[in-house]
């Protein structure tokens, strides 16, 4: 058998060459465009546009749930498309909700409404940082507290639905105060979320599932401000009664999945 050359050896390494890092263009496209919706939101406010601002918000919820997904279709993940993701989030999910809030009802409420506001934005940084570093030992199916998404669509839902009823700010500063915290806190509990990730889009499906879904774009036609706060309130009360209905089953509640041997992960427990 004849000796390998020297040029069948550079194509046998070839493969086994590592890919180079870099930044993909497509999914930070996405990250980048749910970013633009985030700041639009704030600008909107700032313009009095609150309905615009919470449009905002919800085209950002949109795109950030497609720009992972885009990554991992076209395996172009990367630790900067993370960064970033995460990076995009405290803004559109983070500050500008609160901002918006703010600028619609809080700022009546003085000192009070601006420690709302800060309170849900400050929840909202520890959520996403938790999130970052729990991603290897949470249980996939499941958050770990309200998802920064919803939260925010907790509070422009509700700014919008009363926005479109021609509720004025001012008059739903303290249940705006209210639901700002609730959405905040809930942020940084240790409720399970169901995170419907076990759910896999390229899997064939029964032909009643693609008439639901038809029939659940139509209904959310009807009145989206309304529909879509209705579909985040029912969810963000969701984790809350699995929580209890597994404590009274005697179930773990916690979404932990691995051991406490590490340090950094006794406090995750419950």
């Amino acid at each position: 058998m004849d000796d390998p050359t020297p040029s069948d050896l550079v194509e046998l390494d070839s493969p086994l060459k590592k890919r180079r890092k870099g930044v993909y263009v497509l999914p930070n496209l996405f990250t980048l465009a749910a970013l633009f919706g985030g700041f639009y939101a704030i600008v909107m406010a700032i313009n009095g546009r609150f309905e615009l601002a919470a449009v905002g918000v919800f085209c950002a919820m949109v795109l950030d749930s497609l720009d992972g997904r885009v990554a991992r279709m076209t395996n172009t993940q990367s630790a900067f498309g993370e960064q970033m993701d995460s990076l995009s989030d405290m803004v559109s999910f983070g500050a500008a909700p609160a901002l918006v809030a703010y600028v619609w009802a809080l700022k009546g409420l003085g000192r009070w409404g601006w420690i709302a506001a800060f309170v849900y934005c400050a929840c909202a940084a520890l959520r996403l940082a938790r999130f970052n570093v729990n991603t290897a030992v949470v249980d996939k199916r499941y958050f770990q507290g309200l998802p920064s998404p919803a939260a925010a669509a907790l509070v422009t839902g509700f700014i919008w639905v009363a926005t479109d009823l021609g509720l004025p700010g001012r008059d739903l500063a303290w249940p705006m105060f209210v639901t700002a915290l609730y959405a905040g806190l809930t942020m940084v509990t240790n409720v399970p979320f169901y995170s419907f990730k076990d759910v896999h889009m390229k899997r064939s499906v029964p032909f009643a599932v693609i008439v639901l879904i038809a029939i659940g774009i139509a209904v959310i036609n009807i009145d989206p401000p309304i529909v879509l706060f209705g579909i985040f309130v029912a969810y963000g009360l969701s984790g809350y009664v699995v929580y209890f209905w597994r404590k009274a089953k005697g179930i773990p509640t916690s979404v932990i999945s691995t051991s406490t041997e590490e340090p950094e992960e006794r406090g995750l427990h419950q």
